[in-house]
């Protein structure tokens, strides 16, 4: 899935648009017990509760692709078990109380949180509307039905304490604290909503924490090949080009790889059809175009290969948006922190000035030092 299919599911969790037509949810202690389930008809909630799950559902597609929200395919032992399964809650509806507690007590085995948290999932059919050359959706001319459900896990924490106004009273007094529903740790969609239609071997999963995922969940409940979380892979990336440049590493080249990487992510804003996933062989036609020598990739292969001998994942290639920085470019020495748009990086260059390495910024504009205009 892309960010537009993304978006065009998000902008269903609207009173004007939403057809979720059930909605249930399993409330667990610290201890892992059920202390209460949920099963009602979403559209008999009032308005304000509609409101509140909205925001935890549309918080559960949000994210960078790659990064909160991740493509994931189904291993291929998983097409007989953990696919099939989701496969049967998802046609029942989610009117089969067995296969729903047997839901929750795959996820309460295998789900790492220490406190409360609430399951959540909510079924819905998605008439999905044709869309003109013109990008212009026909509401009237529906070609594909898109059943899904969506599952949030949402942490349960009590509110903090402090001082509440009664009107009636007109007057303050300390609030009782309650347990409140917290926004998603981790979620998902299944099935995949591909190239906007139903995609069965595959599914979108949400997670709060970038950094680290939570294997446990991913093994036992979905059985997806599991990729490499963000921050690694832009530290394996970082290892591989310094290990293969050496002292060849210099600003320059460094300039040209950021360039080439932001040249792949304007082509897939272009072409959705673009994966933003890049193998070995695409980071070293990268490199080769950013003016690194050949000598310095005849043992690219084996230096790539080493670093992915330990770890946990299934799929060695790199999300492009991972490695090339959204916003500014950080870049550091011993004692000075420059921080600069990421299209902006040709204003700095490096400088041999009276027998010493410097930074040179080219200033256009004017320049302000801790908010003095200097001239």
């Amino acid at each position: 899935m892309d960010k537009t299919e993304v978006n065009e599911l998000r902008k269903l969790f609207t009173i004007e648009k939403c057809q979720i037509s059930k909605i249930v949810g399993c409330y667990v202690n610290g201890d892992k017990k059920k202390l209460a389930n949920i099963d009602e008809f979403f559209g008999v909630l009032p308005e304000e509760e509609q409101h509140k799950y909205f925001e935890i559902f549309r918080k559960t597609l949000s994210g960078q692709i790659g990064r909160n929200l991740l493509n994931m395919e189904f291993n291929e032992d998983a097409h007989d078990r953990e696919r099939d399964f989701l496969i049967r809650l998802r046609d029942s509806e989610l009117k089969d109380d067995a296969l729903l507690q047997e839901f929750y007590d795959k996820v309460i085995g295998s789900y790492n949180y220490i406190g409360n948290y609430f399951i959540i999932l909510v079924y819905q059919n998605y008439d999905v509307p044709s869309i003109t050359n013109d990008n212009i959706e026909m509401e009237d001319a529906s070609e594909e039905v898109y059943r899904f459900v969506l599952c949030a896990i949402c942490p349960v924490e009590l509110s903090k304490p402090g001082l509440e106004y009664y009107e009636l009273e007109n007057t303050f007094h300390n609030s009782e604290r309650s347990y409140m529903v917290g926004l998603p740790d981790m979620g998902f969609l299944f099935p995949a909503f591909t190239e906007r239609c139903e995609d069965r071997d595959n599914i979108l999963l949400y997670t709060k924490d970038s950094k680290e995922f939570d294997l446990s969940f991913m093994n036992y409940v979905l059985n997806c090949r599991i990729p490499m979380p963000a921050p690694v892979q832009k530290n394996i990336f970082n290892e591989i080009i310094t290990e293969t440049l050496e002292e060849e590493c210099d600003y320059e080249v460094v300039k040209n790889i950021h360039e080439e990487l932001s040249t792949i992510i304007e082509t897939k804003k272009e072409d959705p059809t673009v994966s933003e996933n890049i193998s070995k062989n695409e980071i070293k036609n990268i490199l080769e175009n950013s003016g690194v020598e050949q000598a310095r990739l005849e043992n690219f292969d084996t230096r790539y290969d080493a670093h992915f001998e330990n770890v946990k994942s299934d799929d060695n290639n790199f999300n492009v948006k991972n490695l090339y920085p959204a916003n500014k470019v950080e870049i550091k020495t011993s004692n000075v922190v420059i921080k600069v748009d990421a299209d902006m990086m040709d204003i700095i260059e490096t400088k041999m000035i009276d027998g010493k390495k410097c930074l040179v910024i080219r200033v256009d504009e004017e320049l302000i030092v801790n908010g003095i205009k200097v001239r």
